[in-house]
């Protein structure tokens, strides 16, 4: 999720952003932040889709996302894995356990559980 601009340059600017040619001002539109995401999303090559978060940053505020954070939300909408505040306090690895021990459990769910009985850790959900 794209969120509002951490270190714009009409804001508190980084010299690391700086020496690797970051220089993005926060923007003041829907149109604009949609720009930088596809930016970002691009530079990045990134395999997977980027959300971009409203320009009220509702999604940010809610989800307590700055400076980093890391959560892995599951089919029915809810949280399943909320890290650490970043960049110090969260781990990719930790995250990628997560997602596994996720995938893992609604496969088995989804096949009725181990013994074709519902899985009840998941409510008996199929």
């Amino acid at each position: 999720m794209y969120v509002r601009e951490a270190h714009p340059i009409d804001g508190w600017r980084m010299e690391s952003n700086d020496r690797v040619g970051v220089a993005v001002a926060q923007p003041k539109s829907m149109f604009q932040r949609t720009e930088v995401a596809g930016r970002c999303h691009d530079l990045l090559e990134m395999n997977m889709p980027v959300l971009v978060d409203e320009i009220d940053d509702r999604v940010g505020r809610l989800y307590s996302g700055m400076p980093d954070r890391l959560y892995v939300i599951d089919r029915e909408g809810k949280v399943a894995f909320k890290s650490g505040r970043g960049p110090f306090r969260f781990s990719p690895g930790e995250m990628e356990q997560a997602l596994i021990l996720l995938l893992l459990e609604e496969g088995l769910a989804t096949r009725g559980g181990v013994r074709g009985e519902p899985n009840a850790e998941r409510g008996g959900r199929p």
